[in-house]
């Protein structure tokens, strides 16, 4: 937990104002650590009572003046101004898989100080992509293309991570090199899936089984990607280790079929994950590594059954290395796109992993709020409401009113609509209606 500093020596160099700002900003940050220690130890009633009292005072001038999303926070050696993360999100306008000029001004309007973005999914290798006009990490034209892209997020003083991507057996013929089939764990072909427009169909190729002595080799492309990444200028990656795609296929017993060391037990199942996340600590460093993961989630027909076991062997075991962050998607989101309310929560996942923690799926600035003071998250990701509404952190700040996103404009190939043209705050004569 982050505590805004208060340098008590120069006090009476503050008028009042200053000083209860101050005072409401740290006793906002006392009351999220009380939440949050509450979910690690028990605190005797009485002792809790007395604690929240003290605080009184202090935690009425913060709900009026603060909004707990918007506090500081100190992710490894990154500080952070605020908990708002902007969520990895595919938007198809990488022609030829390179990415492009207009791409700059994209990140840009969606960076603030101290704001962390993840950028979109990006392939690590040629057969690795399964969807048109996404970028890549793997050749030196990819690598050139994203400096200029990068420089723009850290000019405005934001953190970048790259989110390095392979989508394994969700992929066809036509997205393959010499046309040949996809690679999983499994040669098991997947259903054709109704696009997000609801119209298009999309169907998939058989994959083909990788090989046991294979396995390596595609471990060392998510290296090399990662070593791309920080020569572009990336503060970091994220690992792909979600939402159905290759490292997920591995996980989930609905698709893993091996009866090798990569396949059967849960141990054995994770291991490809793991030799991942192990090559890329050893090629750049834990304190620049983080992994996107969705044991509940059964997308692309990878579920598991037993999600809770999966995620807390996986969290379990990431610690041994000491990743920066793991950003898990909430169990309610059952695919995407899809809010389901069910009885199973992330908290198990959180109170065992020891680094950052980023919740992700569906949240608005309510329940945002609502999951960092109790200390649920540490961080929360915005995915399609970020898209719609670059100045985010702003209007959630002054609880503006939000833009509504647009569905059909989400992946088509045009460099402005529906990617750079979502409206800014028009000004702050918005109040904070809480």
């Amino acid at each position: 937990m982050n505590f805004p500093a208060l340098d008590l020596l120069s006090v009476e160099t503050l008028n009042l104002d200053e000083f209860l700002g101050h005072l409401s900003m740290l006793s906002l940050s006392l009351l999220l650590s009380i939440n949050t220690l509450q979910l690690f130890c028990t605190i005797p009633p009485k002792e809790l009572r007395t604690l929240k009292s003290l605080l009184g005072k202090g935690q009425h001038m913060a709900a009026s003046d603060t909004v707990p999303l918007l506090t500081p926070y100190k992710m490894g050696k990154f500080e952070l101004s605020h908990r708002i993360v902007l969520a990895p999100l595919t938007r198809q306008r990488s022609y030829g898989n390179v990415p492009q000029p207009h791409a700059i001004l994209y990140y840009s309007q969606r960076t603030s100080k101290g704001g962390l973005l993840i950028a979109e999914g990006t392939v690590v290798s040629d057969t690795a992509q399964g969807y048109p006009e996404t970028p890549g990490i793997w050749t030196r034209e990819q690598v050139e293309a994203w400096k200029p892209i990068v420089d723009a997020v850290h000019e405005k003083g934001g953190i970048f991570f790259c989110q390095i991507w392979h989508v394994g057996r969700v992929s066809n013929y036509n997205f393959q090199p010499n046309g040949q089939a996809p690679i999983s764990c499994t040669d098991k072909p997947l259903t054709p899936q109704v696009r997000a427009n609801g119209i298009d169909v999309v169907t998939f190729s058989t994959p083909r089984r990788l090989r046991t002595e294979e396995i390596p080799l595609v471990v060392n492309d998510f290296r090399t990607a990662a070593r791309n990444a920080i020569e572009a200028g990336f503060d970091g990656v994220e690992i792909h280790g979600a939402h159905g795609y290759l490292i997920d296929q591995f996980m989930k017993d609905q698709v893993n079929d091996r009866t090798d060391q990569y396949g059967g037990s849960l141990e054995n199942r994770c291991r490809f994950a793991l030799e991942v996340v192990e090559a890329i600590v050893d090629e750049i460093g834990a304190d620049r590594v983080g992994i996107r993961l969705s044991p509940y989630a059964s997308y692309m027909e990878s579920g598991d059954s037993n999600p809770e076991a999966l995620g807390l062997y996986m969290v379990n075991a990431l610690n041994k290395y000491g990743i920066l962050y793991c950003h898990m998607v909430e169990p309610r989101m059952k695919a995407v796109g899809d809010k389901v309310e069910i009885p199973h929560t992330l908290l198990p996942m959180r109170k065992a992993f020891n680094g950052t923690f980023i919740a992700a799926g569906g949240y608005d600035r309510e329940e945002g709020n609502k999951v960092i003071s109790s200390g649920y998250t540490d961080l929360v990701a915005y995915g399609r409401i970020f898209l719609a509404n670059p100045d985010l952190p702003r209007r959630f700040q002054l609880n503006a009113p939000l833009n509504k996103y647009n569905r059909d404009t989400f992946y088509i190939p045009d460099p402005v609509v529906g990617y750079t043209d979502y409206p800014f705050l028009e000004s702050d004569s918005y109040t904070n209606n809480e």
